[in-house]
């Protein structure tokens, strides 16, 4: 019995960019650039036709690219990828470094929030008590 995901029917660029929230012209830019694992189809008259399988994997790209890793970094996982079994390790490796990057900038990104939050209750503080007159004005001397 053949998998239904890739027995479904192809899917036009459009109907992608709406799956996946990527532009008509990402798509054909992760294309261009060699961002997909495998080749995009096309019907007789050149029309790029996608499988759910390449929508899965893009989903994974946009998350990726949101998370901050470099294009580098994603072409090179995409190559291995399509390279097949026995590379498990370097894709391992690629993601790690990825995790900590993420990782390092989220814990930096909570040190800007607390600062933040201590600022908002520095100034509703002020503003509730009717003494805001003056905070980090510069014109006072």
């Amino acid at each position: 019995m053949e998998s239904t995901r890739l027995s479904a029917k192809p899917l036009s660029i459009g109907d992608v960019a709406g799956q996946t929230g990527l532009s008509v012209h990402a798509l054909r830019f992760y294309e261009r650039e060699g961002l997909l694992v495998g080749p995009v189809q096309r019907t007789s008259g050149g029309r790029r036709r996608y499988s759910s399988l390449d929508v899965d994997w893009l989903l994974i790209c946009v998350k990726l690219r949101e998370s901050g890793m470099p294009l580098a970094d994603l072409k090179r996982f995409a190559e291995l990828v399509r390279q097949g079994p026995g590379n498990e390790a370097e894709r391992l490796q690629l993601l790690e470094d990825h995790r900590q990057r993420v990782d390092a900038h989220m814990q930096a990104l909570d040190e800007c929030r607390s600062l933040i939050t201590w600022k908002v209750g520095v100034y509703a503080d002020h503003v509730a008590r009717g003494k805001a007159d003056g905070l980090w004005d510069p014109t006072r001397t």
